[in-house]
């Protein structure tokens, strides 16, 4: 058995699982950004609307 070429192809599928997670999170952000971009801002309140809270049951 050749333990040196066995802990070779452990560690180059270590490194491509690495990789892979590594390109996974960069999707991930990328689709968060987009997201983000695209989500509409909160209106603004104008006037009093809203402005008191009434806080007595």
């Amino acid at each position: 058995m050749d333990i040196q070429g066995a802990s070779s192809v452990a560690y180059t599928l270590e490194l491509k699982s690495a990789q892979m997670a590594n390109n996974q999170q960069k999707q991930e952000g990328e689709a968060v950004l987009q997201l983000l971009e695209a989500a509409q801002p909160m209106p603004v309140a104008s006037g009093s609307v809203g402005g008191n809270i009434n806080t007595y049951a």
